[in-house]
């Protein structure tokens, strides 16, 4: 079986180890522009330097309705993809490799953030925000009711997926990745708790999925053929007849069909309410299910030591580990989970005299 610090080849790319940053929204765009700032170079290039093999960026909007609130990060003009540029180089030039998540809200957009503002639930209208859209025009709780979407909305969402990868590209980044899980737009089609459409993107597992895997399709034919395509997907909404990890496994598979490459596997989010029963890798049992079906994943969640990350990759339950808070307490948790392993890895440079000898 493969090591946590073996490489690992996706298409053209090879990552060169299996611990990877999660994407993880930082909220962190004051002037509402969209435009990532020097808080996102030092917060994704610390994880570079700090010897993780795959970074990926927060959730990155492919329109400004997308976004989860006015302050977060996106790829839907030029002058972010420029932006973006300068922190994919300082990525690459760290031996890492920058991944985008490309990210539609749905019925969860156009909330306060979490942290500097002082609001809750969705931000008025006259405040700076904007008219949310979702499968159905049902809310996420606390939050305002959204549109459903019709065929020309569909479509456009599709081509804002299409034309954020392009910009993605053009930016730098190596892996992009489709957000399909915590509830946002993707998820809103597939989950049975949100969807309840009535047309061909409604009803059956393969109307939900179907606008999903337009967005695989539209998404695979722009990118270069040596550049891989991710999904994250949350294998269960947490609740009995919703959206669980056998509905994932198919809808992974059709993904793989159409072109994705690779899955990583986190939980919920679609509906509010719901209690989850949280344990040091309480997900990692998901990603081993789908992966049993024959598609790659990675496992995320409450993983926090290196003999947990290594185990997991090592007992075949996931390709690759995915840390998101445990690496915001320790961004070098790369480094120092390599010597805890015993595992000999490039520190750099201006770090190498703090590298612990043996």
């Amino acid at each position: 079986m493969p090591q946590l610090f073996d490489p690992i080849t996706i298409r053209d790319l090879t990552i060169p180890n299996r611990l990877w940053i999660a994407p993880m929204c930082q909220y962190s765009v004051t002037a509402r522009d969209g435009v990532p700032t020097d808080w996102h170079l030092m917060h994704l290039g610390q994880f570079a330097a700090g010897g993780f093999g795959l970074v990926i960026s927060e959730a990155a909007a492919i329109s400004p309705e997308g976004r989860i609130s006015p302050q977060d990060a996106g790829i839907w003009n030029d002058e972010q993809r420029d932006a973006w540029r300068r922190i994919t180089a300082f990525i690459t030039e760290q031996g890492s490799v920058p991944g985008i998540q490309l990210a539609h809200a749905g019925r969860k957009a156009s909330t306060f953030a979490p942290w500097g503002t002082d609001g809750q639930g969705s931000v008025p209208i006259e405040d700076g925000g904007w008219s949310t859209v979702a499968p159905s025009p049902e809310a996420f709780p606390g939050y305002a009711v959204p549109e459903a979407l019709d065929d020309e909305g569909i479509d456009r969402v599709v081509d804002d997926f299409r034309a954020a990868a392009v910009r993605s590209v053009d930016a730098g980044f190596q892996v992009i990745e489709l957000h399909a899980a915590h509830g946002y737009l993707l998820h809103q089609f597939l989950s049975p708790l949100v969807n309840h459409r009535e047309d061909g993107y409604g009803g059956s597992l393969e109307n939900r999925a179907k606008l999903l895997l337009r967005v695989v399709e539209a998404v695979r034919e722009v990118l270069p053929a040596g550049l891989p395509l991710f999904v994250r997907f949350s294998a269960t909404d947490w609740v009995d007849d919703g959206w669980d990890e056998h509905q994932t496994a198919t809808v992974a598979a059709w993904c793989a069909e159409r072109g994705a490459d690779f899955f990583d596997i986190s939980t919920g989010g679609a509906v509010g309410g719901v209690r989850i029963p949280l344990s040091p890798g309480y997900q990692v049992p998901f990603a081993a299910h789908i992966g049993s079906t024959g598609v790659d994943t990675s496992a995320v969640g409450l993983i926090t030591d290196a003999q947990q990350a290594a185990a997991i990759v090592a007992d075949g339950q996931a390709e690759a580990v995915m840390v998101a808070r445990e690496a915001l307490r320790d961004p070098h948790f790369a480094l120092r989970a390599a010597t805890e392993l015993g595992v000999e890895v490039a520190w750099p440079g201006q770090y190498e005299r703090a590298k612990p000898r043996t």
